[in-house]
């Protein structure tokens, strides 16, 4: 086999170094070992050297916190629609018709009930991979109704979060999903029911000024990017210089805005254990002893 043939079993790449298993090695990003895919997808899509998270798909993520064929999707029949024919450089329709041809979904949120250890929550996941993971009405409806069958069930909701923030296309019905949301966050806190926000990169724009900084416990994973705008646009509003990393995780938990972070290999166990903690046993369990 030439050098060049060899070449062809790298992954290049781009600058946030997303996952390729349709190759046989990938390169990452931050320290540049190369690893074998089927080492990477048993490290949890983490680097085996310096452990950098790679950006995973909301299914990845099913896949790695969810107990084995428990997960019961919900809502899948909820679809946006364009209220405001709104036009940028697509039409939002076709915009919306890209998303599904991506991920064969109708929406940035995946929703339902699942075990994670054998407890019993309710989970919300976002997908990056459907515009940007952006907050628009449909969106907002399944993390209410998520928290809905929580109260009702007594059940831990649990959200994670990978978005660009709210869905411009939908201008004030997508901004009105974070008043929505957070109003059924204090439904569930009144039910006394715990409920975990986990980040992942990126968090950004109204998804974090709402309900992803709203947890009873925020967790994000190692270098997560979380913010509100851009550090560019931050700049040149304030006019100043801004801190080193001010967005990642670790400055975020050296500062008390978030609780812990968790390295995504430990994160089922971590949520298990925090569901069974908080909410009563008889609540969690599907089968009792």
């Amino acid at each position: 086999m030439g050098f060049s043939d060899f070449l062809k079993n790298f992954k290049r790449e781009d600058s946030r170094g997303k996952k390729d298993t349709s190759t046989h090695w990938t390169k990452c990003v931050s320290c540049g070992a190369l690893m074998y895919n089927k080492e990477l997808l048993e490290n949890s899509y983490t680097c085996s050297k310096c452990s950098y998270h790679f950006r995973i798909s909301a299914q990845d993520r099913l896949g790695l916190i969810c107990d084995k064929d428990t997960f019961c999707e919900y809502d899948t029949d909820l679809e946006p629609n364009d209220p405001l024919g709104f036009v940028d450089k697509k039409s939002y329709t076709k915009r919306i018709e890209e998303g599904y041809t991506k991920t064969k979904r109708k929406s940035a949120v995946i929703s339902g009930e699942t075990l994670i250890n054998s407890i019993e929550v309710q989970l919300a996941i976002f997908d990056f991979a459907f515009m940007g993971g952006s907050l628009g009405s449909v969106e907002g409806e399944k993390i209410v109704r998520t928290i809905n069958r929580a109260i009702v069930k007594k059940q831990a909701v649990i959200i994670i979060a990978t978005s660009g923030g709210a869905r411009m296309q939908e201008s004030t019905y997508a901004l009105m999903q974070m008043a929505k949301t957070s109003a059924a966050l204090n439904k569930l806190a009144q039910a006394k029911l715990p409920y975990i926000s986990v980040l992942t990169d990126p968090t950004f724009g109204g998804v974090s000024a709402s309900f992803a900084f709203l947890g009873d416990i925020i967790i994000a994973e190692p270098g997560a990017m979380i913010g509100f705008a851009g550090a560019r646009v931050i700049k040149q509003t304030i006019g100043a210089d801004l801190p080193q990393g001010f967005q990642t995780s670790e400055f975020l938990l050296e500062h008390g805005l978030i609780d812990m972070i968790v390295s995504r290999k430990d994160l089922k166990k971590t949520l298990s254990d925090l569901v069974s903690i908080l909410v009563p046993y008889e609540n969690t369990h599907l089968y009792n002893s």
